[in-house]
């Protein structure tokens, strides 16, 4: 299976790199110089995707998915699957889905979850939209990109899916974020009231693996 990889940034490098470990041919390409081990990197889109099974995308917003897919897609070979992996809205996902099947190309919306931790060590989340068809077909990358995949219905559910957890995770982190204030206004040490929520009802993926805190749980965005 050859494997064409769109854009090679923080997440898409390492999930490129894991694919090529594992023994496939990927070619990749992006619009900044890069440079990833056992990738053969091309100087155009049009390269990377006209003798590719599967062209995998990751990109940074819905126009850019867009642009690129209006340039790829008439290239890409007649069964081949158009696999997302960026986190856009959810016009773009469908309207990407819609010209990919006018071309016979298979499309799966398939955001990740795990950040760049779970990219580079093959732990990612997937939420996939599309064709059961495609799903199976990419299940061997995703079990190599990740722990888990979820086939969650048609095109453009992937991204339903990727919104409804954002939306609990936002609250989680705007909830956590609060209660680190009002330990803080009530002189509870923010050690002590991590140790207790992190183990206690209050537990959360914010708590746990994100703590807002300074200096406070194991893994911290400051």
């Amino acid at each position: 299976m050859r494997i064409g990889f769109i854009g090679l940034g923080n997440m898409g490098a390492p999930m490129a790199h894991n694919l090529a470990k594992a023994g496939f041919e990927v070619v990749g390409f992006d619009t900044q110089e890069v440079k990833v081990d056992l990738i053969k990197i091309v100087s155009t889109s049009k390269e990377c995707v006209s003798n590719s099974d599967v062209v995998i995308t990751m990109l940074p917003n819905g126009e850019i998915l867009k642009s690129v897919a209006n340039k790829i897609i008439q290239h890409m070979r007649h069964g081949a699957i158009f696999l997302d992996c960026s986190t856009v809205d959810l016009e773009s996902a469908k309207s990407v889905a819609e010209i990919s099947e006018s071309y016979g190309i298979i499309p799966l919306d398939a955001p990740v979850s795990g950040g760049i931790g779970g990219a580079e060590a093959g732990t990612l989340t997937f939420m996939v939209g599309g064709p059961m068809e495609g799903f199976n077909k990419a299940k061997k990358l995703f079990d190599i990109m990740g722990q888990k995949a979820v086939h969650c219905g048609n095109s453009g559910n992937g991204q339903s899916a990727k919104i409804c957890n954002n939306m609990i995770l936002g609250a989680t982190m705007i909830a956590t974020c609060e209660a680190f204030s009002l330990a803080d206004k009530l002189g509870l040490d923010r050690q002590s009231m991590f140790d207790v929520v992190s183990t206690s009802s209050g537990y959360s993926w914010s708590m746990n693996a994100y703590c807002p805190a300074p200096g406070i749980g194991p893994k911290l965005p400051f």
